[in-house]
Order: C-alpha cells, then structure tokens, then sequence
C-alpha cells in the first residue's frame, strides 16, 4: 500500500502555539491554512487515491476535504488513531509540552497522555489495518506533526532519527507499508 501522510494547514491553534489534542475542541483553519491546502491538492491533483482517512479534529478534516475536492471520492473515513499525540495538556502553551518530554522524547508519558513510542504504536496499529484492508491502495491519511513522524519513525530503524524533525503545515510524506 502507498501510504501519502498529510498535515493539515495552518491552524487558529498553531498561530496562537497553543495545544488542541481534543477533538471535540474545535479549532479551524486559517484562511493562510485554506490556501496551503489548496496548493497542496494541486500538487496531488493526479495522484490517484483509493480510499481517504482523516483524523477526528476539524482542521484535519477541512484540510482533507479540499484535498479531495477533484478526487471524486464519495467517502472520508474518521480514525482516531490519526488524531493528534495525547498530552493532557489542551489549551496550554505547546513549549509546557515540549519542556516536559525534553528530557527523554520518546519514552516520556505526560500523565494524561501518551509517549512518543506509544504513538508509534497507534499508528503501526492503523497502517496495519489499512494495508490490510487495502493492499493495493493509494490511501490519503490527513493527520498531525506528532502522528505523521511517529508513523515515519516505524520506517527507521532508530526512531530518534526524526523525533525532532518538523513538519511545515501541509507538508506531504509518502510511505510504503509495510516497508519494503
């Protein structure tokens, strides 16, 4: 299965740097976040999706809505094992987060939420469903920063190799799964 892994666009949450990992907790696009994911649904205007996933927050779901506008795909499945990484901490400043997990990203486990390996986890737990569900697909998967390296990190063999990475908003990562 060719896997192609989203961001969503640029969100209120990201100007403002402030944490949203509830999805009931709606947060938007900005209109900057509308017209990076219409750029980006240019560039993938040709690829030919089978199947659409998206994560259960709003921006996700905007930004995979306009990703598929010319795909004519009927359906856009939810999955939250895309959603955001749990931390505990929605509505505080994203640097709380980042100051708690500094010393040991990948194993440390706020305590409401969730490690970076236990991430890891939830997305191997998807890829292998879908893969399964799907082995042929070109499947569109809009996510988050945190899923979408976590799923990049099962392709590495040392998962530290990108747990300081960024990804811009809208940024596009393709993935064969499982690796070849």
């Amino acid at each position: 299965m060719k896997l192609i892994l989203v961001r969503h666009g640029e969100s209120e949450a990201n100007i403002a740097h402030v944490i949203n990992d509830d999805p009931i907790r709606v947060v938007p696009l900005t209109e900057r976040g509308v017209r990076q994911a219409a750029m980006t649904a240019e560039l993938l205007r040709e690829v030919p999706f089978t199947h659409a996933y998206t994560s259960e927050f709003t921006r996700a779901q905007e930004t995979a809505r306009i990703l598929l506008r010319d795909h004519g795909l009927e359906v856009m499945y939810l999955d939250e094992r895309l959603n955001e990484r749990r931390s505990g901490m929605d509505g505080q400043h994203v640097e709380v987060f980042n100051d708690y997990v500094r010393a040991d990203p990948l194993g440390i486990k706020p305590p409401k939420g969730e490690s970076f390996l236990e991430q890891m986890e939830r997305l191997r737990e998807f890829m292998d469903e879908i893969a399964g569900r799907h082995p042929d697909g070109v499947v569109l998967a809009v996510s988050h920063e945190n899923p979408i390296l976590a799923a990049q990190a099962l392709t590495m063999d040392d998962p530290e190799e990108i747990i300081h990475f960024h990804l811009t908003n809208c940024a596009v990562v393709e993935l064969s799964w499982p690796p070849v």
